[in-house]
């Protein structure tokens, strides 16, 4: 797939709610996402392009109602950039492959590496059979 699409492409091809978080910067409701209190063994992928961003072994209960990982799943899988709304300043991740918004990372995380990544579950989709593949195959748990 193309890394740039246009918003008609993404209408198409998107629930609206999916829409509103990915390619507008959207969040949904805390507490609410289909990922926020799940906990299987799997790889996140981008909704949009299908790239992986996350790895469970990765993920924390951050007691804020949205999935969050302390780490991506490799170095280079999204990009950070300011976000000065809301008047606050956060640090707004988005895939690095196709731009979708995914959420924001703070620098108040439990573990050594001192990240939240703060995600939208609109914007991930959790892949069970990647990780039993990649274990099968004798890769990294």
């Amino acid at each position: 797939m193309s890394k740039v699409q246009d918003d008609n492409y993404w209408r198409d091809v998107l629930t609206p709610a999916e829409f509103h978080v990915c390619r507008e910067g959207g969040t949904e409701e805390p507490f609410t996402g289909e990922y926020w209190n799940v906990y299987e063994d799997g790889l996140y992928r981008c909704r949009c392009c299908g790239e992986v961003l996350f790895d469970s072994d990765r993920k924390f209960d951050a007691h804020c109602g949205w999935p969050s990982f302390d780490a991506v799943a490799r170095p280079g899988a999204v990009k950070e950039r300011p976000d000065n709304s809301l008047g606050m300043l956060r640090t707004e991740v988005v895939c690095a492959n196709c731009g979708s918004h995914l959420g924001h990372v703070f620098p108040d995380g439990p573990t050594e590496t001192g990240l939240r990544y703060c995600i939208n579950s609109l914007s991930i989709k959790l892949d069970i059979e990647a990780k039993r593949k990649k274990v099968a195959q004798g890769g990294k748990h």
